[in-house]
This record gives structure tokens, sequence and C-alpha cells, in this order.
């Protein structure tokens, strides 16, 4: 355990450089952004020394890294707050798309990879491949659009933006899990053909239990564990991949918050909300190695 957080601490590092270095490489000048192209020099230089973008680029890296160890994200150039508290306001509607949209992709993949696999070359198992493979082919962008002009505009049944009522979330929520639910079919599926043909599952059914109760008790539980991993990964890809959608669907969460600060140049911002995701993945990650080891004790917590 100690050796997986030190290696998740010099990750965590290598994330924070990494976000620095890339989000001062963005074209563009925060100052222009505050003040306008036709500000004096004098001005321009009183505030890009107020804003300690004056000093050298290691010297600012240094500094942020310092300050970030300490919990201290810094100040948004354009909103003048702390980058902790603009994060925390939108992080639960983020949280709420994103937990929703896990809870699609599980309540459909789990039922819907098995019958595939109990049905394999059949009709339900060519339905559910097809399901998989149109998931994995529509993008966000496409399908986000395309839910709104039908279920909103055509039928209007679903509003099309905001998070004012519980209506407001299905549509993102399916958006957003439609494509994780693809995977995660796909994946149970090649998972329990694997198992179902081997020679411990043969034992379990000479042993007269009925076909369905081995299929439930023995092959999806020992399925279920690289679907598992799948899964972690792909909760943190919701929080990440919410930015689009989000954007979609006027979803005030940290994607569409992401999104205005790289639209502002506001440099601290960006970095903040690209570190809590990276943070978010980390975590997950960690507690999907403990959680394995605790399934199945011959699976050691090193990464």
């Amino acid at each position: 355990m100690l050796r997986a957080l030190l290696d998740r601490f010099w990750v965590l590092l290598g994330v924070i450089t990494l976000v620095f270095f890339l989000t001062a490489l963005v074209p563009g000048d925060p100052v222009d952004v505050m003040l306008g192209e036709r500000a004096t020099g004098a001005d321009r230089e009183a505030l890009r020394a107020s804003l300690g973008l004056d000093k050298s680029i290691v010297e600012r890296w240094s500094s942020y890294v310092i300050n970030v160890m300490q919990g201290d994200l810094g100040n948004s150039l354009l909103k003048q707050r702390p980058v902790t508290d603009l994060i925390q306001e939108r992080l639960p509607a983020t949280f709420q798309l994103a937990i929703l949209s896990f809870a699609i992709v599980v309540a459909i993949a789990i039922p819907l990879g098995s019958y595939a696999a109990r049905k394999h070359q059949q009709l339900g198992d060519h339905a559910a491949t097809v399901f998989a493979l149109l998931g994995q082919s529509i993008p966000n962008f496409w399908l986000g659009p395309m839910l709104v002009l039908l279920f909103s505009i055509y039928f209007a049944w679903l509003p099309i933006s905001g998070n004012e009522t519980w209506q407001h979330i299905i549509l993102p929520a399916v958006t957003l899990g439609f494509s994780m639910t693809a995977i995660a079919v796909r994946m149970l599926r090649s998972s329990l053909l694997e198992i179902l043909h081997q020679d411990w599952m043969r034992t379990a059914r000479a042993k007269g239990g009925a076909e369905s109760q081995v299929f439930w008790r023995h092959a999806v539980p020992n399925a279920m564990i690289p679907v598992l991993t799948l899964l972690s990964l792909q909760l943190g890809a919701l929080l990440s991949g919410a930015v689009i959608t989000e954007v979609v669907f006027s979803w005030p969460g940290i994607g569409s918050l992401l999104i205005d600060a790289i639209q502002q140049r506001d440099y601290p911002l960006i970095q903040g909300i690209v570190l809590v995701i990276a943070v978010l993945y980390i975590v997950i990650n960690l507690v999907t190695d403990v959680l394995l080891g605790w399934i199945d004790p011959r699976i050691e917590t090193q990464s």
C-alpha cells in the first residue's frame, strides 16, 4: 500500500508539472483578456507583475508546486476568487451527472452483457453486439443534440438544458453513459465467454447445479474482476468526459467551467480543474486496486 501511495505521488507531481507547462503554452495573454488591447503598457506591466506573470516560467512552476502541495490552487484571474471555491461550487453538479451515468452503465451493461454471453451466436447476442458497436461509434457531441431534437423539440418530453429539476439530468446522463455502457457490455460478454469454457465451470455443472445458478454464482462474479477495473476507469472518464456533455446541455459542472476558463485564458482555473480531475482518477484507481485485492487476494495492490 505504501508503495502504491508513493507511486501515485510521483504521478500527481508529473500531472501538476505537465498541466502547468501545457497551460503556459496556450496561445493568448490573460492580460489582454482582462484589460483589453487598448490598455496602456504601464497598466499591462503592473497587472502582469501583480499576477506573477513577469517571473520566469521555472519560478512560476516551483511556486505553483509548493502552493498546490499546501492545498492552494491560486485565484482565478478573471473572477478574482479562489480556484478551490469555484471548483467546489461546480463539482456537486458534475458528481450528480457522473453518478447517474455510472448507474445507467451498471444497470444496462451487466444484464445485457450476461444475456449476450448466454445467447452466444444467437439473435440476442447479435443485437447486443450491434448495440455495443453503435455505442462506441457515436460521439457524445452528436448524440446529445440528436436526443435534444427527439425528446425535447419533437416530443417535448424533457427540458433542453439547465439543472432546475430532476428531468434536466436525464438527457445528459444518457448521453454521457451511452458509450460507456457499450464498452462495458463488450468487456463483460468477452470475459464471460472465456470463463464459460473453463474446466472448473464444467466441474461446477457436473455437480448437478442448475445452469442459471452456476452462471450467476460462479461465472459472473469471476468475470466481473476485469469489468470492475474497466468500470473504475470509466467512472473517472465520466468525470473528464462530462466536459462536452455539460457544454451541450448547459450543465453547470466543472466541464463547462473548464471550457469558460480556456476561452478566457484563466490559467490558474484551468490548472486547478485539470488537477482535480487527475486526483479523482488517481483516487478511484487506488480504491479499485484495494477492492480487487479484497475480492481476489491473488491480486497485489502495486499500481
